[in-house]
């Protein structure tokens, strides 16, 4: 809003999908806030998505605590599917059917914990310290 006055929309490129909002010469050059908004140019432009509404929402919802805390937990899920994929080897389903698909993948997930717990029990306590003679 240069001087107060609004922007408007001049052209809509349909490759981009962008708003091109432009200011008035007879707004622009008189205004104070010219050599900070605009130095190089003659007037304002600038382009704005019609999706921005919906940005500027993700945004908002992107700086919550609840979605950092969300992005966390789905980063470990993802973390363990990747790791069944990559390590247990299970790129592709073998057995068919919705059944087959949830037996195979309970048994890789299951193999999946039996190797963590397996990991978290018999690792040698890290927290004891070597006595001195």
């Amino acid at each position: 809003m240069p001087a107060g006055k609004y922007l408007q929309p001049a052209q809509r490129d349909q490759k981009k999908n962008p708003f091109r909002y432009r200011a008035s010469l007879y707004d622009c050059k008189p205004c104070d806030l010219k050599p900070k908004c605009c130095p190089n140019m003659a007037i304002r432009k600038i382009d704005r998505s019609p999706h921005e509404l919906a940005r500027d929402v993700a945004r908002a919802i992107g700086k919550t605590e609840a979605y950092c805390q969300s992005r966390r937990e789905r980063k470990k899920v993802e973390m363990l599917f990747a790791h069944l994929k990559r390590i247990l080897k299970l790129r592709q389903l073998r057995l068919r059917g919705p059944s087959g698909a949830h037996d195979e993948f309970l048994l890789a997930a299951t193999a999946q914990n039996l190797r963590r717990m397996a990991k978290k029990l018999l690792l040698p306590k890290q927290d004891m310290k070597p006595v001195m003679s």
